[in-house]
């Protein structure tokens, strides 16, 4: 029986990239999401990946789709805490209401996620965890303290936790991607995109399918001496 592997934010842009490249692996795949039912059911209608939908910024709203998985696939062995937004805003015009989204997306978000498995990937003595951070979290950016600080506050989530669940056969690493050609990054105007290309030493943006790599390894058999790391995956754009 093929190992389960939950992707939240996992029926668009990276997140579809690493459903996709897990399935290839092997994996059974089952996809979260947050709000474009269209999106969804598009991708299971091509991919034949389950998706369920709910919010990963409402612990509650976690544990009964998690719940739901198990009993319907199987015991969930990866997690790929992929799912974020960004609300950017110079710090000084930023409400109260743009940081808690963020914050409670991107950084509560995978303790809402993880929490509830942890204790059952503890019992089996397996578990891959793997975060989706970015350079962003690793360097800051203007108009992001919100998004910066969530993602910085991922990659310390990450080094401890990898502390508790070693002895357990646990791994949990994080991946900051750079600049990727999702949607969203294509969408901005081209000029601007060739600004951020020129910041790349390698020349181009990061393709998802490259992202969606480094998550099948570090979920794999191959990787279990491997914990607590971070996959910096930027073109060289930035250097930890």
């Amino acid at each position: 029986m093929s190992r389960v592997a939950l992707v939240t934010g996992g029926s668009r842009g990276i997140g579809a990239a690493i459903s996709k490249a897990l399935q290839a692996a092997g994996y059974t795949v089952v996809a979260n999401y947050a709000g474009n039912d269209e999106a969804a059911a598009k991708f299971t209608a091509e991919t034949g990946i389950k998706t369920y939908k709910w919010s990963v910024a409402d612990y509650d709203a976690c544990s009964a789709g998690i719940e739901k998985i198990e009993a319907e696939v199987g015991p969930i062995d990866v997690l790929v805490n992929n799912a974020g937004i960004t609300r950017d805003a110079p710090f000084h015009k930023m409400t109260r209401e743009q940081w808690n989204e963020v914050i409670d997306t991107n950084l509560s978000g995978i303790f809402n996620m993880t929490h509830p498995l942890w204790a059952k990937m503890r019992e089996r003595k397996f578990g891959r965890i793997v975060n989706i951070s970015s350079i962003n979290g690793q360097k800051g950016q203007f108009g992001q303290a919100n998004y910066s600080a969530a993602k910085a506050g991922d990659l310390g989530f990450t080094k401890a936790l990898a502390q508790e669940g070693a002895r357990a056969g646990i791994t949990v690493n994080a991946i900051c991607p750079g600049y990727i050609a999702t949607e969203m990054v294509m969408a901005v105007p081209e000029k601007v995109r060739e600004a951020i290309i020129g910041q790349i030493p390698v020349g181009r943006l990061g393709e998802p399918e490259e992202i969606a790599r480094c998550v099948v390894f570090l979920s794999s058999d191959d990787a279990g001496f491997i914990t607590g790391s971070t996959i910096t995956a930027n073109g060289g754009q930035y250097f930890v």
